[in-house]
């Protein structure tokens, strides 16, 4: 995890007031946490962090790309990511984090990493269903797509079989009708 000292901000010696920290992410950050469902990532984040007196605000803002597989047919595309999150720092007797929008840290720590809050912003930003932008618009073409199609049930093929019932059917239809 030495590779993510980048994303360690000593808070001690930083000014009360307002403060700006930019970071350029690619792949090489989510090898850090082993996760691949990314092909590639380029996202800026801008951190604005506000030092007040008791408590500290930070404010990020991801904006960027990750190319990703589409769910449906494999395709890779391009995911636009425009996301902001707000985490307000507090400190008390001991470490807490169990609130989402407030950490809690211990009395006399000196620094903060934002690695983990930086990864948590970047992939809950991107759709749980990852579906390529030319599906919806249908300017995708694809194999897998057109054997999609081709599989799917559609309503010629619901016609056609009404079209030709056995006749048995049709004198058991009778049965129902006849009373």
């Amino acid at each position: 995890m030495k590779a993510l000292k980048d994303y360690i901000i000593p808070f001690v010696g930083l000014k009360v007031g307002e403060h700006h920290f930019d970071y350029q992410i690619d792949n090489t950050f989510f090898q850090h946490f082993e996760y691949d469902e990314f092909n590639s990532v380029n996202v800026n984040i801008d951190l604005k962090f506000e030092k007040k007196a008791t408590l500290l605000e930070l404010y990020f803002s991801a904006v960027g790309s990750v190319n990703i597989n589409c769910d449906l047919t494999n395709e890779p595309f391009d995911q636009v990511i425009n996301d902001e999150y707000k985490l307000v720092v507090k400190f008390g007797n001991e470490y807490n984090d169990d609130n989402e929008d407030i950490l809690i840290l211990p009395h006399g720590e000196y620094e903060i990493n934002i690695a983990q809050y930086i990864y948590e912003l970047i992939v809950l930003a991107v759709p749980i269903k990852r579906i390529h932008p030319g599906i919806e618009d249908g300017s995708l073409q694809s194999e897998i797509l057109s054997k999609l199609e081709e599989l799917s049930p559609g309503e010629d093929k619901k016609t056609k079989s009404s079209e030709e019932i056995d006749p048995r059917w049709n004198n058991l239809k009778k049965l129902l009708t006849d009373k």
